[in-house]
């Protein structure tokens, strides 16, 4: 009864909501979101930069997450190399000398916080050529507003970048009246030309006041109160705002450490002065501000600009452009002869009668179809990782967002099983299980950020590793026997050298060097040799009938399965205990390419020894596993950002809604990509031998010209 309620339970889900509904409600809601985020950007503006001095949230501790981009953290020799013949001037209060030593940090971490706090403080790389001084000028008065004035002359060097700002001296020593405030004003007000005039040629920050934390403050701090700060604050952005009259201030607002602030103040010493953490944030936020334009990291999306067009994009839209006005020529003239080939009354009988038998839809047809629905998928593609329509995010990891989702796909798959056609040692419906439940722990493990978390990952990397690195080689019978497409090592020189090579260096070099394929293919070099051993050992044992791969029989005799489920539940566990305890990744991963076989060969035992468990699989992964390569490459366009290092936002402030959403947008693009490609596959690759010569050397011609079209871009930008 459970069985029949079960199945008559899916047959009427399957009527009302099947894949092709799932496909037309997420293309529904692709155009909504992004009708949604044009019209944001439209109305909120569409610079990065703005957001990320004015807005963001903590994912976690001492992790800022800037409103609708991604923030890098840089590193000494890109800081270095940023920087290189440029002077950064600080101005202003202690609490801008404390944001000048975290700048000045990101720099050399070796320099101190040294001195007399009240004067001038000097910084100088000589090797890279960079310049930052902070300029003692607590309050904004005749002396800022001076040392200000001598910049805009044109015979002075200007600073490249100016970061200034300061209230609370005034606010203590005049113990917060209103004259003060009145004072405030004029001073800033006569500032302001000066800053502006500056602004034109130099990046000119104006530092909004940071809250306080009343109770911690010293008695003679008392009249620093959060209401006197808010009012300083409200005159420094109504006047530099309304410097210019006829178009907006090039002086930017460094709002976003009040945010910061409000978060960390508890953790205060004096009630005034922020935390470490929280001034490291706000100097990261100055260097993402300046250095994201000249470096443009990957994961550094923030006050990056949006690419050029490249020819082959262009090329790309024009082709797909009329492939779809092919394809509704097509679909026109078909309805039309539809049409006129329906069913006629007789009149004499009163009978309707068919003129013409439907007929198959053409080839053409069906290629034009293909290749339209392939153009809205690439336009899809474009919309979220090059024309940064919607918003990405860096990633945080938590236990739960990596192991509910776990658990949640094991339960499903355990749920959703089914009978296999056959119960040979890694059968179809077995390998796409394989493939579908590795697939989605990959996904999870990606979209987590679990990288942070080093046992989980090498845990993973085990199981994963022949998969993952063969995955765009092709698929065979076989899991493991995946080809390598390259060749032995001799030296990482050579391996350079020949893959340096064009067009090689096209398809495998990553900003000019080939790091990340050499990286992966170390770590599974040795995954064809062990998968050749083990089809050579299976064919042998299967051609010597040693093996019993009846349904519901063990693979052995009964003596010789427990051994061997015996030994490799061992080995399973003994492993499993290793790689969670592994404390260093580099060691690690010299160790992996050698014994994961270890892991991987006790998997496939434990899995095909019993009968019962060779003769039942999940269909819930094994659907997966059927489109395991889409999923694989699409998480990198239209799920992930920034190489996975951030999130794809459709839904900005929900993440649980926007994780739901993407992901299902996601699901449906690979699933029908899988479809096309298959469709495609049968009209491009005939059975004809002489057809499917031609047609192989068609296409490689037009990839060669993509790459000598590519090659020829990349020699006019240089």
């Amino acid at each position: 009864m459970a069985a029949l309620a079960y199945n008559m339970g899916k047959r009427e889900i399957n009527h009302y909501f099947s894949v092709r509904s799932a496909k037309v409600l997420a293309l529904v809601a692709v155009l909504l979101l992004a009708a949604c985020h044009l019209a944001s950007r439209r109305y909120r503006g569409n610079d990065s930069c703005e957001y990320l001095l004015s807005s963001g949230r903590f994912l976690g501790e001492k992790v800022w997450q800037p409103h609708s981009c991604m923030m890098h953290k840089y590193k000494i020799s890109e800081a270095k190399n940023c920087l290189v013949d440029k002077h950064i001037a600080f101005i202003g209060d202690s609490r801008i000398r404390q944001l000048f030593y975290s700048f000045v940090k990101i720099i050399n971490p070796q320099f101190k916080e040294e001195g007399n706090k009240h004067e001038n403080i000097p910084f100088e790389d000589k090797v890279a050529s960079v310049k930052v001084d902070f300029l003692w000028h607590p309050e904004v008065n005749g002396s800022m507003k001076q040392c200000i004035k001598v910049w805009t002359e044109d015979s002075i060097a200007k600073p490249h970048v100016i970061v200034a700002g300061a209230a609370t001296w005034s606010i203590k020593i005049h113990n917060g009246s209103n004259e003060a405030l009145s004072q405030y004003k004029m001073n800033i007000t006569s500032i302001a030309p000066l800053l502006e005039k500056l602004a034109k040629t130099s990046d000119v920050y104006w530092v909004l006041q940071d809250p306080v934390y009343e109770d911690l403050l010293s008695e003679n701090r008392k009249m620093i109160t959060n209401e006197k700060i808010d009012a300083y604050n409200e005159a420094a952005v109504s006047i530099l705002n309304s410097s210019t009259r006829n178009s907006k201030s090039n002086v930017k607002m460094f709002s976003v450490s009040k945010l910061i602030a409000q978060e960390t103040i508890m953790e205060s010493l004096d009630g005034l002065h922020l935390p470490e953490s929280s001034r490291e944030t706000s100097a990261m936020i100055l260097m993402n501000v300046y250095c994201n334009k000249i470096l443009k990291p990957v994961d550094g999306s923030c006050c990056q600009p949006r690419p050029p067009l490249t020819l082959i994009q262009k090329l790309a839209a024009c082709f797909f452009t009329l492939s779809i006005i092919g394809y509704l020529i097509f679909y026109i003239i078909h309805r039309n002869a539809h049409r006129k080939n329906k069913p006629c009354t007789d009149l004499e009988s009163g009978e309707e009668k068919k003129n013409i038998i439907n007929t198959p839809v053409s080839p053409l047809e069906t290629l034009l179809q293909s290749f339209c629905k392939l153009g809205l998928i690439m336009a899809y593609f474009y919309m979220c990782d090059r024309a940064n329509l919607f918003m990405k995010e860096n990633k945080f990891y938590t236990h739960s967002s990596f192991f509910i989702p776990i658990i949640y796909i094991l339960v499903l798959g355990v749920f959703y099983n089914e009978n296999t056609k056959e119960t040979k040692v890694l059968n179809r419906e077995q390998t796409d299980e394989w493939k579908g439940w590795m697939q989605l722990v990959i996904l999870i493990y990606h979209i987590s950020g679990a990288s942070t978390f080093l046992p989980v990952y090498m845990h993973i990397r085990v199981l994963v590793a022949a998969y993952l690195f063969q995955t765009g080689y092709g698929h065979f019978s076989y899991f493991w026997i995946k080809g390598d497409f390259g060749i032995h090592r001799v030296c990482q020189g050579a391996f350079e050298k020949i893959f340096s090579l064009w067009p090689l260096s096209k398809c495998f070099e990553l900003k000019g060097n080939v790091y990340e394929w050499w990286f992966r293919w170390r770590l599974d070099r040795y995954v064809v040799f062990h998968g050749m051993l083990f089809a050579f050992i299976y064919l042998a044992l299967q051609k010597r009938q040693v093996l019993s791969e009846g349904k519901g029989e063990p693979l052995f005799s009964n003596k010789i399965s427990n051994f061997l489920l015996f030994i490799s539940v061992v080995s399973f566990l003994t492993y499993s205990i290793w790689a969670s305890s592994c404390k260093n990744k580099a060691e690690c991963n010299e160790l992996h390419p050698s014994v994961s076989v270890v892991q991987i060969l006790a998997f496939i035992l434990i899995r095909n020894i019993p009968g019962y468990a060779r003769s039942v699989y999940s269909s819930f992964f094994a659907w997966f596993g059927k489109i395991s390569l889409e999923l694989f490459i699409c998480q990198y366009h239209i799920w992930l950002a920034a190489d996975t290092r951030g999130i794809l936002v459709l839904i900005p402030g929900n993440p649980m809604l926007n994780i739901i959403v993407s992901t299902f947008i996601f699901v449906c693009v690979a699933h029908e990509i899988s479809q096309i490609t298959n469709d495609l596959a049968q009209i491009i690759i005939p059975k004809d031998n002489s057809s499917l010569l031609k047609r192989l050397a068609c296409i490689a011609a037009f990839f060669c010209g993509l790459l000598i079209l590519s090659s020829i871009q990349d020699k006019s930008r240089d």
